[in-house]
């Protein structure tokens, strides 16, 4: 079983007229790498009504009903994260209930707020009350701090995941861009921090590094907006893996740390 961990669609008010041909592409590309499902957000408008980063309220109220509408269209091909602005703690949490209800399976948090603020607490209780596994958007060392984001690092996801220990953390890209050794480091210790491989960087030594930092037990393939560098790194993770370790990071890991039944 092949599951993409970290996916992205489009829906009518993502500013762009192209968004079924994208989504249709997404579905026809990963039907022919073999994936069985793509466990997909959508970022509210995309930016094109409020910041990517900073969506409004209406914007992710729109988008995770647009997400569902996706799922129920495509079935077991699709699954969602419930995307929130921590920011707006009773929207998030409602939003997150009734996504859940939906047949949502985790929780999208991107850079609206710095992983280690309290602000995620109420978020972060509310995913281990529904079981839900939390992706979090991550920068590979955050040397500054950029526009129009609260830019999170592996360190401070790393104090979030230990305030939650009965949560799953998924880290987001760590073929993102960055200084992925500075996230391995802080990783290494943090056993309910799982790393996604997803991300256009294809660095020598990246995917033997996270293996021997947290072990095949804790990586999860991905591909992120687009699939090419996605589809390289499984090709290269089929020779690199024994094959049961390969069923784990394909697979058997999200199978594990998402809700029952979520890929039946």
């Amino acid at each position: 079983m092949l599951i993409d961990v970290h996916a992205h669609f489009f829906h009518d008010r993502s500013g762009r007229a192209d968004w079924r041909e994208r989504n249709r592409s997404r579905l026809d590309a990963g039907a022919r790498i073999g994936i069985r499902c793509h466990v997909a957000s959508i970022l509210g408008s995309w930016g094109h009504t409020s910041p990517t980063y900073f969506p409004s309220p209406a914007d992710l109220t729109e988008a995770n009903a647009a997400l569902r509408g996706l799922v129920a269209e495509h079935g077991p091909r699709i699954r969602g994260y419930v995307a929130v602005n921590p920011n707006h703690t009773g929207h998030a949490v409602a939003e997150l209930e009734a996504g859940v209800a939906g047949g949502m399976i985790g929780l999208k948090l991107a850079a609206s707020r710095r992983a280690d603020d309290p602000l995620l607490d109420p978020l972060c209780e509310a995913a281990r009350r529904l079981r839900l596994p939390v992706l979090h958007h991550i920068w590979q060392f955050r040397r500054r701090e950029w526009p129009g984001q609260e830019a999170s690092d592996g360190v401070e996801l790393c104090r979030l995941a230990a305030r939650h220990p009965a949560v799953s953390f998924i880290l987001a890209h760590i073929g993102g861009g960055g200084d992925w050794l500075h996230t391995l480091r802080a990783v290494r210790h943090a056993p309910n921090v799982l790393l996604d491989l997803s991300g256009s960087g294809v660095d020598g030594g990246m995917l033997e590094g996270a293996l021997r930092a947290v072990g095949a037990e804790r990586l999860l393939w991905g591909a992120d907006v687009t699939l090419c560098t996605g589809w390289a790194k499984l090709r290269y993770l089929e020779r690199l893996l024994p094959p049961a370790d390969f069923a784990l990071v394909s697979g058997g890991n999200a199978v594990r740390i998402f809700p029952p039944g979520a890929f039946a």
